[in-house]
């Protein structure tokens, strides 16, 4: 019989229209404006005392709220009003001190039901929920000179392996620079350095008797450095703010030598700076011995107390990016300790030098790069001036009692929390070069709201206006394609919240341009039936020879633009992905409402019905 389908087809598409409304359902419950609480500092925790204090404070100020919760350390509270929000932060930042940091958040209002089976709302980008912008800029000169440091260190070891003296060794100006007392020694030193790095250029003087061997990095090796140092910084970022649990963060490279970081639902920007602003690096030295000459040694306080120092050697053994993984745990006594796995070439080296300094103390050297910003005159005009500067503090000094290998552990540590952020910093990946903030932007959640406002209210009139034309236009048929039509957004909806694609304003638009494209399948559709009805076939053949000769013509339309969208997402950048992720899917839920859903419709309601004419 003509327009009917076998009921196992029937309950495919009822069980896709279930599962689509069970995870779109979600998005009907909107996040709540809330505070997130955390300690300033790995130290620092957030009590019960602390989170009362907090709500004491607030209903002081008659602000309401609606609940307050304590997790791994970190409170939150959700606020009744979003308009009090701005004002509840800063009544918790007054109300507990600077040794708590009080951030905008939105917490999730999905009920448990809906979580259990995984039923989440859509994310929201920048542009909708609010947060934080950081353009990042990577310091180039820096990323050369860690470079050379590092060849410097390993060519005055081989040099005293071989047993070959120097008088001096400099580095600057992209060069590294030794000085021998004799040309015998420049030479052999040459003939060493020439095996083992190619990628510098080799030159030599004479001032007086000192025989002077200048090594300059190449053209390609300056290339080659700095967009390693872009790379691996891009990497560690994403890791960092992976794991520190912020929703859908945006890390990506802009240019040459700039990083763009996009935190959604952070209103603080003190917060997000703390966030991604682990931007330090780790370095392991030894201790200095009695006889290490005073060239060769330099001397740091601690972190924790500055009243202490240690004179350590020039000599780097490995840096914090030779880590492949770290974990907490305690030692014998209960104390907290982080153990180091290193990898190939970081091992090795390790077990070299422990295995000839045992007895010896090993310091871990924590270098943090910052900048500051002043206010200056030129040609009579204040313009900002950035400066950058490094601090350099020990965080762990302890002695060598055996050879280590690619698996070590570091003591010494004040307290659990701390030995958490140094296995974060040091299991993310440490920063190949510097990076200072460049530009910074909030986007406040009033704004945000005004967007997702904005773009529902363009997806309603671009609805209401399709549904309106569609009756119109086709009758009967009309209300069967806007069933269609909502069944369609419903699981469009649907497939990003299960997806966890990220809803963008060029996303709005393309939900928009969804909607009007799904309509294209029921209008080739029932001008077809048209086309066979004027040319007198009976109801249920023109409406069975609409559905299927129309399927061929809206298969071929469809793939075309799903390709134009598949290549957008390849190649475009954030807004234009979002636009194409929408796109995309929105291709597919039509098709399948277009054709499959609304057919189910008009075969439940007139399909093999004996009918004389058909309102069309």
């Amino acid at each position: 019989m003509l327009n009917r389908y076998p009921l196992w087809k029937y309950l495919l598409i009822l069980l896709v229209l279930v599962v689509g409304v069970l995870y779109a359902l979600p998005n009907l419950y909107p996040a709540d404006p809330a505070v997130q609480i955390s300690g300033a500092s790995g130290s620092d925790t957030v009590t019960a005392t602390d989170m009362k204090q907090a709500r004491a404070a607030l209903d002081d100020a008659g602000i309401g709220v609606q609940s307050s919760s304590l997790d791994n350390n970190t409170g939150l509270i959700r606020l009744r009003d979003g308009d009090k929000q701005l004002q509840a932060r800063d009544v918790i930042s007054d109300a507990l001190g600077q040794d708590f940091v009080a951030a905008l958040n939105l917490a999730d209002s999905t009920p448990g039901w809906l979580r259990a089976i995984g039923a989440q709302p859509m994310k929201l980008g920048l542009d909708l929920r609010g947060g934080v912008h950081f353009l990042l800029q990577v310091d180039m000169d820096a990323a050369l000179q860690q470079r050379l440091d590092v060849n410097a260190s390993a060519m005055r070891e081989t040099l005293r392996n071989e047993r070959i003296r120097y008088r001096d060794n400099q580095v600057e100006d992209r060069s590294i620079r030794f000085t021998f007392a004799s040309e015998e020694d420049l030479e052999q030193a040459e003939q060493l350095f020439r095996q083992q790095y190619d990628n510098f250029n080799f030159e030599q003087s004479q001032q007086g008797r000192a025989q002077t061997l200048t090594m300059s990095l190449t053209q390609q090796a300056v290339s080659d450095i700095q967009d390693y140092a872009v790379n691996q910084n891009l990497t560690t970022l994403r890791n960092r703010v992976n794991e520190l649990g912020v929703s859908e963060p945006l890390v990506q490279r802009q240019g040459p030598s700039r990083i763009v970081v996009e935190l959604p639902g952070i209103q603080d920007t003190a917060e997000a700076k703390r966030v991604v602003g682990a931007t330090a690096n780790l370095e392991f030295r030894l201790e200095a011995a009695g006889d290490t000459p005073a060239e060769e040694q330099e001397s740091f306080r601690f972190r924790n107390d500055s009243s202490r120092s240690a004179a350590l050697q020039k000599d780097v053994i490995i840096t914090g990016d030779r880590v492949s993984s770290a974990s907490t745990s305690f030692d014998q006594n209960g104390r907290p300790q982080v153990n180091i796995n290193l990898d190939g070439a970081g091992g090795s080296k390790m077990t070299r030098i422990s295995r000839d300094n045992i007895g010896r103390n090993m310091a871990v050297l924590y270098i943090q790069h910052k900048s500051r910003t002043r206010t200056v005159m030129e040609d009579g005009e204040q313009v900002e001036q950035r400066d950058t500067y490094t601090t350099r503090r020990i965080i762990s000094l302890a002695t060598i009692q055996s050879t280590l290998g690619n698996q070590f552990r570091i003591t010494g540590l004040d307290s659990p929390t701390e030995a958490r952020e140094l296995s974060l910093l040091l299991r993310s990946g440490s920063l190949a070069a510097p990076i200072y903030f460049a530009q910074e932007r909030t986007i406040g959640p009033s704004l945000g709201q005004q967007n997702i406002d904005r773009g529902i209210m363009s997806v309603l009139v671009g609805a209401a206006l399709l549904l309106v034309f569609m009756v119109i236009r086709y009758k009967a048929f009309g209300l069967i394609a806007n069933a269609a039509l909502t069944i369609n957004l419903t699981l469009l909806i649907a497939a990003m919240s299960l997806l966890g694609a990220t809803l963008t304003l060029p996303g709005i638009a393309g939900i928009v341009l969804t909607l009007g494209m799904a309509v294209d399948a029921n209008v080739l559709i029932y001008e077809r039936i048209r086309e066979e009805l004027r040319g007198r076939a009976s109801v249920q053949q023109a409406i069975h020879n609409g559905y299927d000769r129309a399927f061929t013509s809206i298969l071929d339309a469809n793939i075309t633009t799903l390709l134009v969208a598949v290549i957008l997402f390849s190649i475009g950048s954030g807004p234009v992905k979002g636009f194409a992720v929408t796109l995309s899917l929105g291709i597919i839920t039509s098709v399948f409402t277009g054709v499959f859903v609304s057919r189910a419709i008009t075969n439940l309601t007139i399909g093999g019905k004996p009918l004389k004419k058909l309102w069309i």
